[in-house]
């Protein structure tokens, strides 16, 4: 028993740290005072703007199998769903902040509000969407695995970004110390993954490659007595 918890212990600590960095402000949001003289549909739209923030900062954590179960295709697997739910949060805080306030919401997505904040919100929005359209459309377009990547991982760095701007320039729903931390920390991740899967492991790659290729040229020479 103690060998499994040991074994374990890692992998239990990593998730739940990444549990506490998402529960944690949505938690808190859901009881900001700020929400008691809202209607439905504004308390709805906001805390799926909250939960689609935390969606973002797990993401890159699947799609690089830092955790625990979420190496491999399974990774992957979870990598889309995560994809489908901050789909599903955009459309929520969308449609509900409209119906809460239709004049308002145009306004942002025109781009014509004269909040400063809703500008990044409406790239952060337009990015998921391009992001689910490309995805849907990738194998009609017949785009190459190397150029999926590029235009998806630019995508999926702007998106994050925007959303993490929008979301600090808003005074509201959100108590200010955990909002700052799972901002950070989506922004500290997805830099992170960024930068391991596109520069550390294809590095890795090509030096294993050139350590095989010159073991092999070493292996077929001659030895020194001809033989």
């Amino acid at each position: 028993m103690r060998l499994i918890s040991r074994r374990w212990l890692p992998a239990v600590l990593a998730w739940g740290s990444v549990a506490i960095v998402m529960i944690v402000p949505v938690a808190i949001a859901s009881f900001s005072p700020y929400l008691s003289s809202r209607s439905l549909p504004y308390i709805v739209g906001g805390l799926a703007g909250v939960v689609g923030l935390s969606l973002l900062f797990l993401q890159p954590l699947l799609a690089a199998g830092y955790l625990a179960g979420s190496q491999g295709s399974v990774g992957r697997r979870w990598h889309r769903w995560m994809g489908v739910a901050i789909v599903v949060m955009v459309a929520l805080h969308v449609g509900g902040l409209y119906l809460a306030s239709p004049p308002d919401t145009i306004d942002a997505i025109l781009l014509v509000s004269p909040t400063p904040f809703s500008v990044y919100g409406v790239i952060g929005m337009w990015g998921i969407a391009a992001t689910a359209i490309l995805v849907v459309l990738r194998r009609r377009l017949g785009l190459r695995h190397s150029v999926w990547l590029m235009v998806h991982n630019g995508l999926a760095a702007m998106v994050v970004v925007a959303t993490v701007i929008h979301a600090l320039q808003i005074e509201g729903t959100m108590e200010l110390v955990s909002k700052w931390m799972l901002c950070m920390a989506a922004v500290a991740t997805t830099g992170v993954v960024l930068f391991d899967l596109r520069v550390v492991r294809p590095f890795r790659v090509w030096r294993d490659r050139g350590q095989n290729r010159g073991a092999k040229r070493a292996s077929s020479k001659p030895t020194s007595d001809g033989k």
